[in-house]
């Protein structure tokens, strides 16, 4: 029998992604993923070259506080184990794998997206591990090293014959978006240049929890989601109830979209993060970790400091 959108909704604030067989002690749900605060993540050894482009300060200190904006929950990027308390996903594994191969212990915060911006500029966050895509406006405040290719989709009710393949196919529909993505960007970039040639405008609606946003896409108060390609991806996988209607690279239709750590501009620790990347990518648990959660088709072959991203205007 088909689950609910709501039921799948508040499935997402507690499965993980699918990939490594779910070991025999850990916690399972009822799909058999393993949502225990005992991940049994990938691991790797210490890079002493990437280690020693460290700034002294965060080397001799032993830790690194990464800043993961997820907030409430967004499977299978981050999200909460069944403990409620222990930070599981993509993003976290990422987290923890480079950590270890710099030598350092990784202090996971979660905040709100918004949030996670303000801990950067502040210095509260050493670097921020949340889906960030590389864009120019945000390169003028923060230096990047890439590790996943970022792509979004549009999600809605499953049966119907609406797809997007393009900025006019969102005239006078309802969208729900994140507020200060890309994604967001890309979706008020569209609908303007929509209404410049006279089409009618999409409603753009924002909902604080993905909960919030399943809710109105099953009651029809929205057309579409538009969100992050690996949690669209999922929730249609385990709702059953959805379908993608629109893929899309997250830098806009000239240009591949980057997923980068990513640190206050001039910190120090770009260098070493790159170095500690392309570290995992070559002795091969970057990929582990990216099949574990069922997005192999987003690995890179090597980071990059600062490469081209989502334009000032796309």
């Amino acid at each position: 029998m088909k689950r609910p959108l709501i039921a799948a909704g508040l499935l997402l604030l507690a499965l993980a992604g699918c990939g490594t067989e779910p070991q025999a002690t850990a916690a399972t749900s009822d799909t058999g993923v393993n949502i225990s605060a005992d991940q049994r993540r990938v691991t790797t050894t210490k890079n002493d070259a990437a280690a020693a482009l460290l700034p002294a300060k965060v080397r001799d200190r032993g830790t690194v506080v990464v800043g993961a904006g997820f907030g409430s929950g967004s499977v299978p990027l981050g999200f909460y184990a069944d403990d409620n308390k222990t930070p599981i996903g993509l993003e976290i594994d990422i987290a923890y794998l480079v950590a270890e191969a710099l030598g350092l212990r990784p202090e996971i915060e979660v905040t709100s997206w918004e949030n996670l911006f303000v801990g950067l500029d502040s210095a509260k966050y050493d670097v921020g591990f949340s889906n960030i895509t590389v864009t120019e406006k945000r390169k003028q405040k923060y230096d990047f090293a890439t590790y996943r290719k970022d792509d979004i989709a549009f999600e809605a009710k499953k049966g119907g014959t609406w797809r997007v393949t393009g900025g006019k196919d969102i005239a006078g529909k309802t969208i729900a978006v994140g507020s200060g993505t890309n994604q967001e960007k890309i979706l008020v970039d569209w609908n303007e240049a929509n209404v410049k040639a006279g089409l009618p405008a999409a409603t753009i609606k924002y909902f604080q929890k993905n909960t919030d946003t399943y809710l109105a896409l099953s009651s029809g108060r929205i057309d579409a989601y538009l969100g992050p390609n690996p949690s669209i991806a999922y929730h249609v996988k385990t709702s059953g109830e959805t379908e993608t209607i629109g893929k899309f690279s997250g830098a806009g239709p000239t240009l591949q979209g980057l997923i980068a750590a990513t640190t206050k501009k001039d910190s120090g620790l770009v260098k070493a993060y790159e170095a500690a990347i392309d570290g995992v990518i070559a002795d091969g648990s970057y990929a582990k970790v990216l099949d574990r959660w069922n997005v192999s088709n987003e690995a890179v072959t090597q980071s990059e400091i600062n490469p081209p991203g989502l334009p000032l205007t796309s």
